[in-house]
């Protein structure tokens, strides 16, 4: 559900039960190239292969395939020992929540460890089995952007203050399926009834322009469009009210256009050189180009609409349907990754070479995460969040755990040859 604020947003235009694009309109910083081990690629390591996800883990969480899954154990996982495994105990109890339902979670669910138990490593392995993940094309590396949750400042009326609506979904707004209206699988089966047809939904423009009745569908209203922009991008945020309150929204329904990246945009046409094309570059261009603004953000047809989120949550609500936790959720391509299962990351910090090495929860999607080596790394709430989110692309390889119910075949360790 959710958006990746990421530095990306310059060369492809980039997740919270924001099922938006995740593209951030942030500058493109060097990809930080991170000591990928070949020498540890298991795929080349016999025996691994003997061991492979069970038919249920396509049938029931959606996988494509498993052919982007390779066995591997522990050893070769980079940095496993590093980690303070504890601090992941809170994201997999928001995980059990939605996925206790399936067999294969009961016994994980069941038996949680304390947060004062040092024996969690123990726990992951004696449940889990890792498994590399590879891209389509063989490659063992991939792309990890960030985002955040912004705070705007806003009202519940409107005035000259506070001019920009935020939107609950219209009434005429209707999820399609798309096997039986191919047309609309470019827009994710959105779309609007148009003289006894479904035709795809109202643009960004045309919904700024009054095509479509949304009396009555204001949640709150905001200082900056450009501000209301980026919470779309995001697909979550807080509202610092006039009285000091402070509420929550979070994705409801997208328009179903494909995002388009402003950022491009400028970059292309000369508006903005590369290096300024950060979300502070175009907020800073915004300001110095009122009359030009709206044409600006209305080349992206994408437009997003909220609903109110309970102010008891922990964090906001992803695609899985559970509360986001900082550093430790990422959103990514639910046909590679089975959403609600533990993902070790490694990579470094944004525009850096600092290691961060982590074992996160797959709690979220983004419109823009597409492949099996993509994620999109979650990091909390405020200005900070946001400026390591935008300033974040760099290169991670991946494992996925899978509960030992879901995998089949006996693993053959090669012998020590002296």
């Amino acid at each position: 559900m959710r958006l990746s604020i990421l530095a990306l947003v310059v060369l492809t235009g980039a997740c919270t039960s924001f099922d938006t694009h995740r593209d951030p309109d942030t500058s493109a910083p060097p990809v930080i190239e991170q000591s990928i081990e070949k020498e540890n690629n298991n795929a080349t390591r016999p025996g691994y292969d003997e061991i492979v996800p069970k038919s249920e883990l396509l049938s029931i969480y959606g996988l494509k395939s498993h052919e982007h899954l390779i066995s591997t154990d522990w050893t070769q996982i980079p940095h496993w020992l590093t980690d303070d495994l504890v601090e992941t105990l809170p994201a997999l109890t928001q995980s059990c929540s939605a996925l206790k339902k399936y067999a294969a979670w009961e016994t994980i669910c069941n038996n949680i460890p304390e947060l004062s138990d040092l024996a969690v490593k123990d726990f992951y392995e004696d449940l889990f089995v890792p498994f590399k993940i590879i891209n389509d094309d063989g490659s063992e590396s991939g792309l990890i952007t960030g985002y955040y949750e912004p705070l705007l400042k806003g009202s519940r009326t409107q005035s000259e203050r506070y001019p920009y609506p935020i939107y609950g979904a219209p009434d005429d707004l209707v999820s399609v399926d798309t096997d039986q209206h191919p047309s609309l699988k470019d827009y994710r089966g959105i779309a609007r009834e148009s003289a006894g047809q479904y035709v795809p939904y109202y643009t960004r423009k045309e919904i700024e322009e009054g095509l479509v009745n949304l009396s009555g569908k204001e949640l709150f209203w905001v200082a900056d469009k450009v501000e209301l922009f980026f919470l779309q991008i995001q697909g979550s945020g807080r509202i610092e009210l006039e009285d000091g309150e402070i509420v929550r929204v979070g994705f409801e329904k997208s328009n179903g256009h494909p995002y388009r990246s402003i950022g491009r945009i400028l970059v292309d046409r000369g508006d903005l050189p590369l290096s300024k094309a950060s979300m502070q570059g175009i907020k800073n261009w915004g300001r110095e180009n009122p009359t030009r603004l709206d044409d600006l953000l209305r080349q992206n047809p994408s437009y997003v609409f909220f609903r109110n989120l309970p102010q008891t949550l922990g964090g906001p609500i992803g695609s899985l349907g559970v509360p986001l936790t900082p550093e430790r959720s990422i959103a990514v391509d639910n046909r590679y990754v089975p959403a609600g299962f533990p993902v070790f990351i490694d990579t470094t910090r944004p525009n850096s070479e600092q290691l961060l090495a982590r074992l996160m929860y797959a709690q979220d999607r983004g419109g823009a995460i597409k492949g099996a080596i993509r994620a999109d790394y979650f990091w909390g709430f405020g200005d900070e969040a946001g400026r390591l989110a935008g300033s974040m692309k760099q290169r991670v390889a991946m494992w996925v755990l899978i509960p030992k119910s879901l995998v089949t075949g006996k693993q053959h360790v090669p012998p020590v040859i002296d």
